[in-house]
């Protein structure tokens, strides 16, 4: 019996050690780290040096919030000038039949293409209708007819290219750009570009002047 109860007594000491052992393992764990922990800060201070505090200058940056867009307006546009611009628009009895194949709107006399032709309307604008398909062309142009007319612009140049990429060296293009450009009312009238802007390549564009200019 008292055999039994050292050995109970041994057992517990020895649970005792080592629960003892664990405390200080555990101990020496945690301060390790807290060393570890206060050689970081000490690194990051050396790397950045001395700081000094932002002194409060109770600025708040509010970023400015963009304008509305005329969302509804822009989806007006589009279906104006989707409607309005057909492949299939017969313009054979509405060019004049010059070397250069003209337009003037009716009422629009014969020397304001002679003086667009000649060059006395400055070219405030243009565009490029290179590489676009049909549809990407049609869509571009009728966007920068009514941004032109929203400027103010009276003269821009289209430039549609002289087809020679096309199959058959055909300027498909030039046709059609003709056709919309007949549809749109923005525009009194065009000609075949001077050699030096562009040549059969391009057609200068007569625009009506805008509302804020009237």
């Amino acid at each position: 019996m008292k055999s039994k109860s050292l050995q109970d007594l041994d057992a517990m000491r020895k649970k005792l050690a080592d629960v003892a052992k664990a405390q200080e393992l555990a101990e020496q764990a945690r301060i390790a780290a807290e060393k570890r922990a206060e050689a970081e800060r000490n690194l990051f201070a050396r790397a950045v040096g001395k700081v000094a505090p932002i002194a409060n200058q109770e600025r708040v940056w509010s970023p400015a919030r963009p304008s509305p867009r005329p969302l509804q307006q822009d989806l007006d546009d589009e279906a104006v000038m989707q409607e309005s611009m057909s492949d299939e628009f017969d313009i054979t009895t509405l060019l004049d039949a010059d070397d250069q194949l003209s337009f003037r709107r009716p009422g629009i006399g014969t020397d304001v293409t002679r003086k667009l032709r000649k060059g006395e309307w400055s070219i405030q604008g243009q565009i490029d209708l290179h590489g676009l398909r049909s549809d990407e062309a049609r869509n571009a142009m009728g966007q920068f007819i009514r941004d032109a007319k929203r400027m103010g612009w009276r003269c821009v140049r289209v430039v549609h290219g002289k087809g020679l990429g096309s199959p058959g060296k055909e300027p498909v293009l030039k046709s059609k750009v003709q056709r919309w450009l007949v549809q749109k009312n923005e525009v009194l009238a065009f000609v075949q570009a001077k050699p030096s802007d562009g040549g059969g390549g391009a057609l200068l564009v007569l625009l009506g002047p805008s509302q804020s200019a009237n």
